[in-house]
């Protein structure tokens, strides 16, 4: 799980806590995990994940025209994984955004539990 010492740590371990009990959600160290890999601090549903803490970061996946607008409000950017190729539909959102974490998570499992 994310460092519980920084904000955003702590931030990610109260979303993760809010989520844990909801139907097919599921938090990424739940079980055996055997090597650090993406995702492995995710949180998932049907096994498919909506959102990470990545480098202090919340990290969601929502429609390309919603990260669009979100990218447009100055509230985060394209997530970029680490390879240098933008992810479309996800966004980091940005520390000093003011979107609520729960909000944009909820949004975020909705949209991936309906299969997009």
């Amino acid at each position: 799980m994310a460092s519980s010492e920084s904000p955003a740590g702590e931030r990610y371990t109260a979303l993760v806590a809010a989520f844990l009990g909801r139907p097919g959600v599921t938090h990424g160290s739940e079980g055996p995990v055997t090597r650090r890999a993406f995702g492995s601090d995710a949180l998932k549903v049907d096994n498919r994940i909506f959102a990470m803490l990545v480098r202090e970061r919340l990290v969601v996946k929502l429609p390309r025209k919603r990260v669009d607008a979100l990218v447009a409000q100055h509230d985060g950017q394209r997530f970029d994984p680490g390879h240098g190729r933008l992810m479309k539909e996800w966004l980091a959102l940005d520390p000093g955004s003011e979107q609520d974490w729960e909000a944009i998570a909820t949004e975020a499992m909705a949209f991936v539990a309906a299969g997009r």
